[in-house]
């Protein structure tokens, strides 16, 4: 009987150390794997290792052989008491896509997760929608230039997140882009561009939120005065409303403080009338001239994968409107407004 209940007593210990073993091993499994996508969408598919804090990252491969492979290959982590969370992001294409299935190795474990087919949704047509599929799309900062006698160039800074914003396009403008796309995880960042008419007073598009499942609308004021106060001022053209102001400004101040002197004898009215006149002359400094080599290409923002607005077919001397980093800010004989880079400049 003694025999009995020591074998009874060990094979328990036994039970509940398997048990406390298999509490405390890493397991792992899908936590989102999106139901419908939309062509062109950037969405996520999210692994939960659970009691996997302890663990280094594991070592994440999906099924080298599939043709479908995530944006980046480092996953997002976030940490959660015990648990973690491992995003990666994908893009649809024309069709359903099915994510290959994933291999999880570490240091104590391989796991295998199941490929998953996932369907294809169709949006509503409408004219107005930019091509962006995203759960958020905010504009950072807006500014609107001069582009040439009968048209502007509306620029926009956006941040927006799981969001396929290299596909950024309008239908309703003649020409427009994106350049510097960036992206870290499910943020994004990029500069988008649009030619409009002079006579265009408001610039309208739409995206598709998949958080709120509906188009959304966002209105910039097609304004150059509104330029003068962005943060990225040197994108303004080389003279504006505001700049006339000023000068107005200045020149009433100078002639109102040198009559005040002639009448009170006072040198404080002077000094003051002294200060705004050099003011005033140097808003009348001309623009610094330089000379740009023949068959340069004219960008139309300053970043290095922007479009080519045209070509100059002859050498050119034009004053320097602005600069940013390598690419200055120059002018035509045509009107047309751009950047050249400073490797073509004359050499004499």
């Amino acid at each position: 009987m003694l025999y009995f209940l020591r074998s009874l007593g060990l094979l328990a210990s036994l039970f509940i150390a398997l048990t406390l073993h298999l509490d405390a091993e890493s397991v792992y499994k899908y936590s989102y794997f999106p139901k419908k996508i939309y062509k062109n969408q950037v969405f996520p598919v999210t692994v939960i290792g659970i009691n996997s804090t302890r663990d280094k990252i594991p070592e994440f491969t999906f099924d080298p052989g599939s043709g479908i492979q995530p944006l980046s290959n480092q996953p997002l982590v976030i940490n959660n008491n015990s648990d973690s969370f491992y995003t990666f992001y994908f893009k649809a294409k024309d069709r359903g896509l099915r994510i290959p299935a994933l291999r999880i190795r570490t240091a104590t474990d391989y796991t295998v997760l199941p490929s998953g087919f996932v369907p294809l949704a169709e949006l509503e047509q409408r004219t107005d929608f930019c091509g962006v599929i995203a759960a958020d799309m905010k504009i950072k900062n807006s500014q609107v230039s001069n582009y040439d006698e009968t048209n502007h160039i509306v620029t926009l800074n956006i941040e927006a997140n799981e969001a396929n914003l290299e596909d950024m396009k309008l239908n309703i403008v003649e020409e427009s882009g994106i350049e510097e796309i960036r992206r870290e995880f499910a943020k994004v960042y990029g500069d988008f561009y649009a030619i409009v008419p002079m006579n265009q007073k408001t610039l309208q598009f739409t995206y598709f939120n998949t958080i709120q499942q509906q188009y959304t609308t966002i209105q910039i004021p097609v304004d150059v005065k509104d330029a003068s106060v962005s943060t990225q001022a040197e994108l303004n053209p080389k003279e504006d409303s505001f700049e006339q102001l000023k000068k107005f400004s200045l020149g009433t101040l100078t002639l109102f403080m040198l009559v005040m002197f002639l009448f009170k004898r006072d040198f404080f009215f002077l000094v003051v009338g002294v200060v705004s006149f050099i003011t005033l002359l140097t808003l009348y400094i001309p623009h610094k001239t330089i000379c740009i080599k023949q068959g340069a290409p004219l960008y139309i923002l300053p970043a290095h994968s922007s479009t080519v607005s045209t070509y100059l077919d002859e050498r050119l001397e034009a004053p320097l409107l602005g600069e940013r980093e390598e690419y200055l800010k120059v002018e035509t004989k045509e009107g047309v407004i751009g950047w050249v880079k400073d490797e073509d400049l004359c050499e004499n």
